[in-house]
């Protein structure tokens, strides 16, 4: 499949890419904003489009010796301002306990004031700069991850990558930050690059190593295709607003999503590199020529026109294409119990939580009166169980009716140990078997919640 891509016409190789779009559409006063990420951030924020809070910036050696290190943050990114292809860039995790001036990186190994120090001298010293001249270092705030995207990102944040070409967002990907990337988005350095579709906003085909499509993320199970970008439009939006305000006709903008704010840009690219061709399929050149020479008057035009061209067989199609339902964050759902009782509900969905759960009424109710009672008449909390040698733990497990399974759950509120039951879920005409736990809901606003081993057959449409 990718040889056959290859040789398609329709994409858009280097030279192709800075002979046609790059020289007579990205003028050098704008290629020099792109490259320049402190000044780019500055004139975003000056227009009121979102940026990542500036913490500090060390400009030569006599700075960097006379800092400030406790006015760092326990996380932190330190990026250097001309910097290319993700070199140079430091993502901060959190600060070590007990250890003065000790941080934690996003591998986990630690990282000291002495570390950060030599880093900082190589940025200045221009070891990561596009011409090798010296350069700035910056602190930045480290985004916070969206629950969405938890259980694909290592360490890190994905981005979006928008290319956007006369006003037009014409093409996209969805970034990951793997183990190998060591936490950052980048696909030069180990990063999982997925397809977007333009119309819906739902991922695609998925890109690793640059050329090789895969399906899961890399060391799990979990379907890359099929999730779905929340924001979308506004990030096409954003896009195409940054392409005017900048003066860059061909532009690749990286926008990640924080949890509280929403879509943020992390930087411009006058040159965004080319495996967005190969995560979507398609070239390219083909979706460049069909939006050269349009009149658009508006970004809101500009993101009509991209969604209407380059996208739409997924949102109209998106179940036959990808076998799987689509959903809400809040869904009508059927619980199913051991005898065939039913009962409807509403849940919530959640994809940041691996299993589901229902209420002790509701488990009572699908005919788990028996197990629940029994369970609660032992006391087996977490500390007890925790406590007990394996095969008591296992005896008692055995003398609970209708146990499926027990599961230990870390949460906010403390660690606790719950019963596990088999039940079957429907949702949106679809039923799956289910293994689910049983606690105290009963203050909560919904009864069940339901988690990503339940969700493999659907897709999670997010407001």
């Amino acid at each position: 499949m990718i040889a056959f891509f290859k040789n398609s016409r329709k994409i858009l190789g280097m030279n192709a890419r800075n002979l046609q779009f790059i020289r007579p559409n990205n003028l050098r006063r704008a290629k020099r904003l792109a490259d320049d990420k402190l000044l780019s951030k500055k004139i975003l924020k000056k227009a009121d489009l979102p940026v990542p809070n500036l913490i500090a910036k060390i400009k030569n050696i006599d700075e960097l010796e006379n800092f400030d290190w406790n006015t760092l943050p326990e996380s932190f990114v330190l990026k250097p301002n001309r910097g290319f292809g993700g070199e140079g860039i430091l993502v901060v995790y959190g600060k070590k306990k007990n250890r003065e001036n000790t941080w934690i990186k996003a591998d986990g190994s630690l990282i000291t004031v002495n570390d950060i120090k030599t880093h900082i001298t190589n940025i200045v010293d221009g070891s990561y700069s596009r011409s090798g001249v010296p350069d700035i270092a910056f602190f930045e705030e480290r985004l916070k991850l969206l629950k969405l995207f938890k259980p694909y990102a290592f360490k890190g944040i994905p981005d979006i990558r928008i290319i956007a070409y006369n006003k037009v967002p014409v093409m996209a990907m969805l970034r990951l930050p793997t183990r190998e990337s060591e936490g950052k988005a980048n696909l030069q350095q180990g990063g999982v690059g997925v397809g977007i579709d333009m119309a819906s906003g739902v991922t695609t085909t998925a890109v690793y190593h640059k050329n090789t499509i895969i399906e899961y993320l890399p060391g799990s199970r979990l379907v890359l295709s099929g999730i779905r970008i929340p924001y979308w439009k506004n990030i096409l939006s954003l896009a195409v607003r940054a392409q005017e305000i900048s003066g860059l006709g061909f532009l690749g903008a990286d926008i990640a999503i924080d949890r509280d704010r929403g879509p943020v840009f992390l930087e411009l690219n006058a040159r965004p590199g080319l495996s967005i061709q190969i995560a979507n399929l398609d070239g390219l050149l083909g979706r460049l020529q069909r939006v050269e020479g349009l009149k658009i008057k508006t970004a809101e035009k500009g993101v009509a026109v991209g969604m209407n061209l380059f996208g739409g067989e997924i949102e109209e199609e998106i179940e036959d294409i990808s076998g799987k339902k689509i959903i809400g964050l809040v869904e009508k759902i059927k619980l199913i119990g051991k005898e065939g009782q039913e009962i409807e509900v509403e849940a919530k969905i959640d994809t940041g939580a691996g299993l589901s759960s229902i209420d002790t009424g509701l488990a009572k109710e699908l005919g788990f009166e028996k197990t629940v009672e029994e369970y609660e008449r032992l006391g087996l909390d977490y500390e007890k169980i925790k406590n007990m040698a394996k095969n008591e733990r296992e005896e008692l497990f055995e003398s609970i009716p209708d146990l499926a399974d027990t599961a230990i759950i870390h949460s906010s509120h403390g660690t606790t140990h719950r019963p596990m039951i088999n039940i079957d879920l429907s949702m949106n005409n679809l039923t799956v078997p289910a293994k689910v736990t049983i606690i105290d809901r009963s203050n909560l606003k919904y009864p069940a919640i339901i988690g990503r081993k339940n969700l493999r057959k659907f897709l999670i449409q997010v407001k």
